[in-house]
């Protein structure tokens, strides 16, 4: 039995945090430690874990402690009320757990759970796939093979990507610490393989929250829909930071600026810029993101359809999201990129 936390996020009097409690086979000592062999055998194993159903996870995070049961796919999802304040002027906190089911020796683990300072005056929102990292979603086949079986460090980072959400998790002042939660349309089974991922670009590191478990059959091959389970996951962000104004990241190639602008209708005061990373060229794709342009004109949202890093950058500059030591490190990147491209 195996318990991986993912990372939390809160504000100063509610936490959330998730995770799975899983069995999952060993490696056999024929299997190298490195090479195809031990990375087919990598990807198999997280494939074919099977969930811990009705295990009890009690978690403590400072004087604060909940329990709850995983669902019978072995996953959690605590909410845990702070009753006694944490630390005053640290973002990052530690949670540790302890997981018990049946017979089962006790499992401990700890996870970092980020939770918003006071003086925050802006939290981001991204997607992943297609935003941050070349994922290809359109090719299901090719995108299939990205996210179950290419390692970390051949998955390809978008130029610019990492500083600029390095200067919007700093801010104007350079030192906000604003909260960066990243969601994916991917299955919690690539948690690590993002992990390791952000950590290898300088990416700043967030809750990185799923839509849900995939749930593939042979029945239905293809992942389910996750347009609503998408606007659910950020209206629970935007009632979990009370009034907290919010920046939306995403791309063209998907549903990201209907999903974006239905949450601006709802949230007119709160979602100050819609960033669109511009996947493709399709003339029919740019003029219907056009009218939903001109659908939010009215709030104080601009949606901006961006070829590159560099336009979202010069746009958060002007309206006082980031430095410009942020919008220079961007420029430079690209430039960089442009300039040695293997």
């Amino acid at each position: 039995m195996m318990v991986q936390p993912y990372r939390g996020y809160g504000s100063r009097t509610r936490v959330f945090l998730m995770g799975r409690v899983f069995r999952q086979a060993r490696l056999g000592r024929m299997i190298p430690r490195r090479g195809m062999l031990r990375d087919t055998a990598d990807v198999v194993r997280r494939i074919a874990r099977r969930g811990y159903a009705d295990a009890r996870v009690e978690i403590r995070l400072g004087d604060n402690s909940v329990a709850v049961t995983t669902d019978r796919d072995g996953y959690f999802d605590a909410q845990l009320a702070i009753a006694y304040p944490l630390p005053e002027g640290v973002a990052w906190h530690r949670a540790d757990l302890v997981v018990t089911a049946g017979s089962e020796p006790p499992v401990q683990a700890s996870v970092d759970v980020f939770v918003a300072l006071p003086e925050t005056d802006l939290m981001v929102i991204s997607d992943i796939d297609d935003t941050v990292m070349y994922t290809g979603v359109a090719d299901k086949l090719r995108m299939l093979y990205r996210l179950f079986v290419e390692k970390p460090h051949r998955r390809t980072a978008f130029s610019g990507a990492a500083s600029l959400y390095q200067a919007l998790h700093r801010g104007a002042e350079g030192h906000a610490q604003r909260p960066i939660i990243y969601v994916s349309r991917g299955p919690w089974a690539i948690y690590e393989v993002l992990e390791t991922f952000f950590q290898l670009n300088h990416i700043p590191v967030g809750p990185i929250l799923f839509m849900r478990e995939w749930g593939i059959s042979l029945r239905h091959p293809w992942p389910r829909r996750a347009e609503d389970h998408k606007r659910d996951l950020i209206a629970r962000m935007l009632a979990l930071f009370d009034e907290m104004p919010c920046i939306l990241i995403g791309d063209s190639g998907q549903h990201d600026p209907e999903i974006y602008t239905q949450i601006v209708e709802a949230n007119p005061d709160r979602i100050k810029a819609i960033y669109i990373r511009r996947v493709d060229d399709k003339p029919d794709r740019e003029r219907a993101i056009q009218r939903l342009r001109d659908q939010i004109r009215h709030t104080s949202c601009e949606l901006v359809l961006a070829p590159d890093s560099n336009l979202m950058a010069e746009h958060a500059y002007a309206n006082g999201y980031i430095s410009s030591h942020g919008v220079e490190a961007v420029r430079r990147d690209i430039a960089d990129c442009k300039n040695d491209p293997a």
